[in-house]
């Protein structure tokens, strides 16, 4: 198996690569894991703490729980992929079945950040893309996706994600093989890639 992290700003178009990449290699050969499954679970906390946390830092992945899942997966097994619920802020009940194919794509905001996983991945790809169209997206999915109003993704962007962008993700393109610009429409970049990775699974 063969393991690919595309990593990126919020909303600069990781999703979208990974599923073209997807889409061009065929589902039946190439999975994707997104990282935003392996949120900490906050169930312990009162709901008003577990607003009050910075979900846009680093710590709140559980990047050694996808570690594990990645070594059995390369050991051809199958693993219980966890479901997190961003308007509770904990983790569900139900898992997601995820046994391995020829390509494993590992996306999110901290994907090229762990140096863990870093070391199991093929591949690594950072997605980029300007700040103002990042911010609209993050601000169309959250509030369709998430359930949030305006005024409180406004303030989180602002208090949190910015900042940790800053810090913790715009530096992770050190680690990347490839960095896409333009963020996900980048097709010739994508076709690159794909070319890319058909010439190893023909290996």
């Amino acid at each position: 198996m063969y393991i690919i992290g595309i990593g990126g700003g919020t909303g600069s178009g990781k999703t979208t690569v990974a599923k073209r990449i997807v889409e061009l290699l065929g589902e039946e050969n190439c999975s994707i894991l997104p990282m935003d499954n392996y949120y900490r679970d906050m169930s312990h906390l009162p709901m008003e703490e577990r607003k009050k946390q910075n979900y846009d830092h680093p710590d709140m992945i559980e990047h050694e729980l996808l570690e594990e899942h990645l070594k059995k997966l390369l050991n051809g097994e199958t693993i219980d992929v966890p479901t997190y619920s961003f308007s509770t802020y904990t983790r569900e009940k139900e898992t997601i079945k995820l046994s391995p194919k020829h390509f494993l794509i590992v996306e999110g905001i901290f994907a090229l950040y762990y140096e863990n996983l870093l070391k199991l991945y093929d591949l690594a790809i950072y997605v980029d893309a300007e700040g103002d169209i990042r911010f609209i997206r993050r601000l169309k999915r959250d509030i369709e996706e998430r359930g949030r109003n305006v005024s409180s993704v406004m303030e989180q962007y602002l208090s949190t994600v910015k900042p940790m962008h800053d810090a913790y993700v715009e530096p992770t393109k050190k680690n990347a093989d490839i960095i896409i610009p333009k963020g996900g429409f980048n097709e010739k970049a994508i076709q690159v890639i794909v070319r890319y990775m058909m010439e190893k699974m023909k290996r």
